[in-house]
């Protein structure tokens, strides 16, 4: 509190200097949360192949869930950072800006990419304090909470792709022992040669087709 009981406003330059630390500071965070959920995902993984050698497959899918679900929260942190780095870059601009106007600008990219952080479980303390900040200082407006309700993934479609995940990970991790091989191609050799020699054929019986049909239109010409 300041002299009467006023509060003193931080000067943009330092608020902005703040912003940029406390996400490299998140940043540092869900960096160590990645490692520490690898090296999880690398204890699970000789678990697995344990359970391999004795032939237990239930607890190798057990266990090859587990690394599938590591490997989509590190995915998400990663899709975290990203955001975290926009902003990063975002503020950087606004030190520039700051040299020139000597005012914080309203930025849409830190609106969009704050709006996906506030909901990350990670960083979403920190992200809603910011967020507060920021719309003071002007250079967001107020966010609004986006709903999901109206978009619903097909569970069917997210239990076949869960259950091709598990699939991979198992024909990785036991050499193909269990699981299935990742589908690449369904087309082998042969029958990809076959389909090129159908083609080529169809083509070939479309071009006699045409000249014998040519070879009549001349005739009747002839004969009239």
């Amino acid at each position: 509190m300041g002299l009467f009981g006023k509060t003193h406003e931080k000067d943009p330059k330092e608020q902005v200097n703040e912003w940029c630390h406390k996400i490299r500071k998140e940043g540092y965070q869900l960096d160590r949360q990645i490692r520490s959920i690898e090296r999880e995902e690398e204890k699970v993984k000789r678990s697995l192949k344990e359970a391999a050698k004795k032939n237990d497959k239930d607890v190798c899918i057990t266990l090859a869930k587990e690394i599938v679900n590591a490997r989509k929260h590190i995915a998400k942190i990663h899709t975290s950072k990203a955001h975290l780095n926009s902003i990063q870059l975002q503020m950087k601009n606004q030190l520039s800006l700051l040299r020139v106007s000597g005012s914080i600008q309203k930025s849409t990219e830190v609106m969009q990419a704050m709006q996906r952080l506030v909901n990350v479980p990670e960083v979403a303390a920190t992200m809603r304090e910011m967020s507060k900040e920021m719309m003071k200082a002007g250079i967001m407006e107020e966010m609004i909470e986006e709903t999901m309700e109206s978009i619903e993934p097909d569970v069917e479609d997210m239990e076949e792709q869960a259950q091709e995940e598990i699939d991979k990970v198992l024909w990785e991790l036991t050499a193909g022992a269990l699981g299935k091989v990742p589908a690449v191609s369904t087309d082998t050799p042969s029958s990809s040669r076959d389909k090129h020699e159908e083609a080529v054929g169809g083509v070939e019986e479309e071009d006699d087709q045409d000249a014998l049909e040519d070879m009549k239109s001349r005739l009747e010409a002839l004969r009239s």
